[in-house]
């Protein structure tokens, strides 16, 4: 479905990203805006914040594990703002390796539009949130991978990698597409590098690269290395065909 799209995080500039985005821009003036929902990796304010911009919508899913929507409506205030505007959210849990269909059709009896499932990361909660709610919520909730599935194409988006956990790599290795946190040491016997599948065919592109980061010489040593191990580098703009 063309004019329905579904975000992965929402960040504190996303209202700037929807204007500068010629296939929500374009919207703007109808009363319908195509963004249907927002798949949640983790409660970081980097991930969460652009909730706000999106209130007074119509009615959208927000997709969460139940510790992170835990976090959204008790820890942090200002998001009930979202259940009482003119079209609350709706909140969607997100299982752990649970596969769920998504239908979007009009059509009960029609297929799911496309599949999606969540892997833990090994993540940590965020520091805002309490010592309390930490000792009481599963740890594995706090960052999760997300696997996505359509017409037998897979795009697996893991924006904040711990390291801690492995088991995320075999599902990375089977998607046609894998956006992974170039934060991660890349380098050594336990780097991404050295760590990552050799027999995955997919594309590899790291994301969230700081600006000062040596991998962003191509001049580099470091450069080299992930070129060569067949990683790319993501940058703004970038569109990616399944």
């Amino acid at each position: 479905m063309p004019d329905v799209w579904f975000l992965i995080g929402a960040s504190p500039d996303l209202r700037e990203q929807i204007l500068a985005t010629r296939e929500f821009s374009s919207a703007q003036s109808s009363e319908r805006s195509p963004i249907a929902g927002v798949f949640l990796p983790n409660a970081e304010v980097a991930s969460v914040m652009g909730l706000l911009h999106l209130r007074g919508l119509q009615n959208y899913f927000v997709f969460a594990t139940p510790a992170v929507q835990r976090i959204l409506k008790n820890e942090n205030r200002i998001f009930k703002a979202m259940d009482h505007a003119e079209a609350p959210v709706q909140w969607q849990p997100l299982a752990l390796r649970r596969r769920i269909g998504c239908h979007l059709s009009d059509n009960p009896g029609d297929a799911p539009t496309f599949f999606y499932s969540a892997t833990s990361m090994g993540g940590a909660f965020p520091e805002y949130v309490s010592d309390d709610f930490k000792r009481n919520c599963p740890p594995d909730d706090a960052s999760i991978g997300l696997l996505l599935e359509q017409e037998n194409k897979k795009l697996f988006v893991a924006p904040s990698i711990s390291g801690r956990h492995s088991e995320w790599l075999k599902t990375a290795a089977s998607a046609d597409v894998a956006i992974l946190d170039g934060t991660l040491p890349l380098g050594g016997p336990e780097g991404l590098l050295a760590q990552y599948p050799q027999d995955a065919h997919g594309r590899k592109i790291l994301v969230n690269l700081k600006h000062n980061h040596p991998v962003l010489d191509e001049s580099s040593n470091e450069y080299r290395a992930i070129a060569e191990a067949g990683f790319e580098i993501a940058h703004d703009g970038m569109d990616i065909q399944l």
